[in-house]
């Protein structure tokens, strides 16, 4: 168990001193930070500048006269005010906001009402939207009239949040008619911490993490480990406080690896070692349970990755993910997944409670579409044609729906045992053009054939044919030598092998650098010998990595390569430029993001958060929502002593550390002698034990 941080980086990214030093310098930073802002508050620019842009002026972040007032304008709300002059000036500003404010929706409300009933749809939407926008900008606003209280330490969320996911509250979704499916509205966003279950224990260490895990930790109650079926008790044990797994699976009467064993035979192999020599890198388990199957195919390495419904209880993915498994919330009821696509080698279903026999069979197109050519569906479900499925008639009648409808898909049968069934996607565009049971699904006209749709409505149509990335998983390159792709496979994404080669350098790099700074910490309690080496960091120190800002996937890469025990979750801002493809290409797995929304998680999922020039791409788009907002975020998807890396300008890295004192963060600069336009701000979120006597 790793020790919250303790104390600080110096210039040469070593650390000394302790938490007394911390605060000491924490504090005499914030005394110089207001001196000099004091000196320049009466300066006639500043005063000019907040009457021509008022609004520019409330929410600039340089806390430096120094620094020009417009650099950073991705609305943060840490600022804070002295004296009369400014305090009369405050005044006078929100009273023109609100008079604004006032106006505009008042005009937009007579400007609505005027239009006709075909357009109101339309208008209401985008006017709920104004709406929402305006009560973010107030809350932000009546904050900063706090004057120097604003910044203080955020308060608590209420129990209720522990394992609350936003964008998936099933109440707002069901008033909504949209069952499980993301919505995110106005609640999304919280601006507290959320606390921790009163009993939560750090996580094991991976592997042991991946067979036991804490039940305080999930929300999951011991009766429904003991009230649960013999199939279910055969993959879970209680054992006191602890869940304790096996490869036991509800899908099959024999165990995991059996099951693997028999899908690999189904494809002509072995057994399933020899699926990465088949092709099969990654793959999708649609309602994975509780992630065994991944665990398995781990060692096998095979990357799999988990997407389920949100779930109040019992959650599949929550499970998943504290066992040091991928896995996100998500459900393609009504929109795509954030995936690109011809991402997945692979695709796996059992018991997942979808009815792919409905909508049209949009379900079936949706998976045709983030599987790679060539690529196997694998579906184990008791609606496949067995002698005792047969009997009842609704049975036979979906079966029939699936078996007929996948033909239209251009999928071949491989393969069918009891009650899974193994398809093969064609590796052959020609095949939809010469379909001979009928017409089936249309084929994307190239504008509809997104390849990195977020969460778009479910096209009837299929997609990806338009792509150059429209290779047999036959003809790439086989794990691990994926991961380096060459000069004709970079071509297809627009990037040149040098940069590759340079940014994966740097990455290796930046890795050794991330081990070392956080060595003394982990070792903190074991004095060393004057002149001794730092210990290195175990290779299991950390588990689940979420990089905010993925570019080429670099960091995964160079984890890989330094032996690390990880998994990274690489994900692409839509804000910027899409790179997901080549990510998901190397063989690493990803998702597109809005950061200015959710993450489809649930809280204390990551043991490290990496964000390298998120805020630099954040600012210069002028986001929608706040830099404290982004932080809340982060703070939410972290585990109490967890670990946050920041890479960016030195003005934003300054203005972030305001930020990690509000949220209890134990964090410090760190110099990158190579850049002196950037620096790296280091984090630890502490395990409060005691913080619900703060509530």
């Amino acid at each position: 168990m790793s020790k919250p941080l303790h104390r600080g980086f110096i210039g040469g990214g070593r650390f000394s001193g302790n938490i007394q030093d911390l605060q000491e310098d924490t504090q005499m930073k914030d005394r110089t930070d207001k001196q000099d802002f004091d000196k320049n508050r009466l300066s006639s620019d500043h005063v000019s500048l907040s009457l021509r842009n008022p609004v520019g002026f409330l929410f600039s972040s340089d806390l430096s006269s120094k620094q020009n007032v417009n650099e950073n304008r991705f609305l943060f709300s840490d600022l804070s005010f002295h004296g009369n002059g400014h305090k009369l000036a405050l005044v006078f500003l929100k009273f023109t906001l609100v008079v604004i404010v006032f106006l505009a929706l008042t005009v937009s409300f007579w400007w609505t009402i005027s239009l006709t009933n075909t357009s109101r749809g339309h208008v209401l939407r985008g006017y709920r939207r104004l709406q929402e926008q305006l009560v973010s900008d107030l809350w932000d606003i009546g904050e900063l009239s706090h004057g120097g209280s604003s910044l203080k330490e955020l308060e608590f969320c209420s129990l209720e949040f522990e394992n609350y996911v936003p964008c998936f509250n099933i109440s707002e979704n069901l008033e909504l008619g949209k069952g499980y499916d993301r919505h995110c509205g106005v609640t999304s966003k919280q601006k507290c911490l959320v606390l921790a279950p009163v009993k939560y224990k750090i996580p094991h260490r991976w592997p042991t993490g991946r067979d036991v895990i804490w039940i305080d930790n999930v929300k999951i109650k011991a009766q429904e480990v003991l009230s649960s079926g013999s199939f279910t008790k055969r993959m879970m044990m209680l054992d006191e406080d602890q869940i304790s797994f096996s490869f036991a699976s509800s899908m099959v009467d024999d165990n995991i690896e059996d099951y693997s064993h028999q899908i690999a035979e189904m494809i002509g192999l072995r057994n399933e070692s020899y699926l990465v020599q088949a092709g099969v890198r990654t793959i999708l388990d649609i309602g994975c349970g509780y992630g065994s199957l991944g665990a398995h195919l781990f060692q096998k390495q095979l990357l799999t990755m988990c997407v389920a419904n949100y779930e109040a209880s019992g959650s599949q993915v929550e499970i998943t993910l504290e066992r040091g498994l991928p896995a996100i919330v998500g459900s393609f009821a009504l929109k795509r997944l954030p995936f690109p696509s011809l991402s997945y080698d692979m695709v796996h279903s059992a018991w997942d409670g979808i009815e792919w026999d409905q909508k049209d069979g949009m379900h079936l197109i949706e998976v045709d579409r983030v599987l790679r050519p060539g690529g196997y569906f694998v579906w184990t479900s008791p609606f496949a044609k067995t002698p005792s499925a047969a009997r009842k008639k609704d049975n036979i009648k979906r079966w029939d729906f699936v078996r007929n409808f996948v033909k239209d898909l251009c999928w071949d049968l491989v393969s069918q045992q009891d009650q899974t069934v193994v398809w093969k996607k064609t590796s052959k565009k020609t095949c939809y053009a010469s379909r001979k049971h009928g017409p089936g699904p249309l084929v994307c006209k190239e504008g509809r054939d997104i390849e990195s749709p977020y969460y778009h409505p479910l096209e009837a149509c299929i997609g990806g044919t338009h792509s150059h990335r429209w290779i047999p998983i036959e003809e790439r390159t086989r794990w691990p030598s994926r991961a380096t792709p060459s000069s004709k496979e970079l071509m297809v994404h627009g990037v040149l092998l040098e940069d590759l080669k340079e940014d994966d350098l740097n990455w290796k790099s930046a890795v050794r650098n991330y081990w070392s700074l956080l060595s003394p910490l982990i070792y903190s309690d074991h004095p060393k010998r004057p002149g001794d080496e730092d210990p290195v960091p175990p290779y299991n120190m950390v588990r689940n990595v979420l990089d905010m800002n993925a570019h080429f996937g670099g960091l995964n890469f160079a984890l890989l390569e330094a032996g690390k025990s990880v998994w990274v979750m690489n994900v692409v801002p839509t804000s910027g430029p899409n790179f997901l493809p080549l990510i998901v290409d190397r063989g690493f797995i990803g998702v597109l993001h809005d950061w200015c929304e959710p993450f489809p998680s649930y809280p204390r999922t990551y043991d490290m958060v990496h964000v390298e020039g998120l805020l630099s791409l954040e600012n210069a788009n002028q986001r929608r929502c706040s830099m404290l907002d982004l932080f809340l975020e982060i703070d939410r998807l972290l585990r109490p002593e967890g670990w946050v890396i920041l890479r960016d300008t030195v003005s934003l890295i300054e203005t972030a550390r305001t930020i990690t004192a509000r949220l209890k963060w134990e964090a410090r600069v760190v110099e990158i002698e190579s850049n002196s336009d950037e620096k790296l701000l280091v984090c630890q979120k502490p395990f409060l034990k005691k913080q619900t006597n703060s509530l």
